[in-house]
């Protein structure tokens, strides 16, 4: 018996979708409820399970084609009927999945000796060009570990990367360094007049991002200020906190900090906090700040933003940073995650890099970038002694901030960090 799949409502005011990924192959067995593709709408990216189970006879979608409700995606050979209740499709979650949930000790091994022998096997297989299948925790454990996901093979089931699998690689010696690999471009081999071309379908997110940035560009007159933070004193702060002090996988790194002056500043520079009607002919001044924080992800740069910062400490901020990173890198937002924004934060110090002048993210007025912290010589009380820098650079619309404004909320934001103390005594 023959049945088709057909993709299901997505969700209100959502018309389409783009195939980021196809999870299964012709031929394969599936089971009722396992996720077949992975689908980038306007909110997220979603993994969509087949109601039925049996042989897959056809598949009717391949990566970077764009799906409607109704669309048929596969037709699947088999006995079983579709289940009373078709399993929505359902959003990336930045916790963990069942499958990963940590074992006991010794089953933990033996999993780990399992992936060495599975690693062995698929070592001369090509590496899987497509989005690496791995779910949110193996990617924390990733990035902790330093593991490259790319080098990694998978025991799961359709060769999903476990935690497991994970830690294994992290075990292993690293390889004796060479030169660096060519990188090869995403896309289907191509020729123009001048050589070899590889093109690609522009993701549907990074369409977003450049009509977003397109709109900033030519509606904003931009200006940057660039000046030096002090933050010596801080940083002895923040290594002084013992680790896991603030909870299990918290980080405190500057950026908690920077978020405090900036929310304090904010509020006595409400200029900077405000945006512009230019229908109505207003200026709309914020009562609320909503930071958001620009975070690179594979599929883009993203700018989620806490709500409420000016009502947080340190401590929240440093845990609410982590949260919103995590969820913007497994696609687990929404589009709502990403309006209401007050003012933007970008943090180009984790790359490297010192200065730049960063596109303000309209409606907002201003964007402040912090560059990677360095030690350089600095004269205090007459004598030359090393001092901890932090680089910034505040993009402005000079329609409605003007030069003094911004230089007045910059410094205000210096001294803050400059004088940790009064971060943590303000109310």
């Amino acid at each position: 018996m023959a049945n088709e799949f057909k993709l299901p409502e997505l969700g209100e005011n959502i018309e389409n979708g783009d195939v980021v990924n196809v999870l299964v192959r012709e031929g394969e067995q599936i089971e009722p409820n396992q996720g077949v593709i992975e689908l980038e709408t306007d909110k997220a990216v979603v993994e969509v399970p087949c109601p039925f189970g049996g042989k897959v006879s056809k598949v009717h979608v391949k990566k970077g084609d764009t799906v409607e409700p109704g669309q048929t995606l596969l037709t699947v050979e088999g006995e079983k009927e579709p289940s009373e209740e078709p399993a929505e499709p359902k959003e990336k979650k930045a916790k963990e999945p069942a499958e990963e949930k940590e074992p006991a000790e010794e089953e933990k091994s033996k999993k780990a000796e399992k992936a060495k022998e599975t690693g062995e096997k698929r070592a001369e297989k090509p590496e899987p060009t497509g989005p690496l299948p791995a779910g949110p925790a193996a990617r924390r454990v990733a990035r902790e570990l330093g593991v490259d996901l790319a080098r990694v093979a998978g025991s799961g089931k359709r060769g999903r990367i476990t935690v497991d699998d994970v830690k294994a690689a992290g075990e292993e010696p690293a390889p004796v360094a060479g030169p660096p690999e060519r990188v090869t471009p995403p896309g289907e081999p191509g020729q123009d007049q001048y050589g070899p071309v590889r093109r690609e379908k522009m993701p549907r997110i990074r369409r977003a991002i450049a009509e977003q940035m397109a709109r900033s560009a030519s509606i904003i007159p931009h200006v940057t200020n660039f000046d030096d933070a002090d933050v010596t004193d801080l940083e002895q702060i923040r290594k002084s906190v013992p680790p896991g002090y603030l909870g299990e996988g918290v980080k405190l790194t500057a950026m908690p900090f920077v978020l405090r002056a900036v929310a304090l500043a904010v509020q006595q520079h409400p200029a900077v906090n405000a945006s512009i009607d230019d229908e109505n002919g207003q200026v709309v001044y914020k009562g609320y700040v909503n930071l958001g924080i620009a975070v690179d992800t594979p599929r883009g740069l993203v700018v989620p933003n806490i709500r409420g910062a000016e009502r947080m400490g340190i401590a929240r901020l440093a845990r609410e940073i982590g949260y919103i990173a995590d969820r913007a890198r497994n696609a687990d937002f929404a589009v709502e995650d990403l309006r209401g924004g007050t003012f933007t934060v970008s943090n180009l110090g984790a790359i490297g890099g010192a200065y730049s002048t960063p596109i303000i993210n309209h409606p907002e007025v201003a964007l402040l970038l912090l560059g990677r912290s360095r030690w350089q010589p600095a004269v205090r009380e007459g004598q030359v002694v090393p001092r901890l820098m932090m680089p910034l650079s505040l993009s402005y619309d000079h329609r409605l901030v003007d030069g003094a404004t911004a230089g007045r909320f910059l410094n205000t934001v210096i001294d803050y960090l400059q004088l940790p103390a009064k971060l943590l005594l303000a109310g």
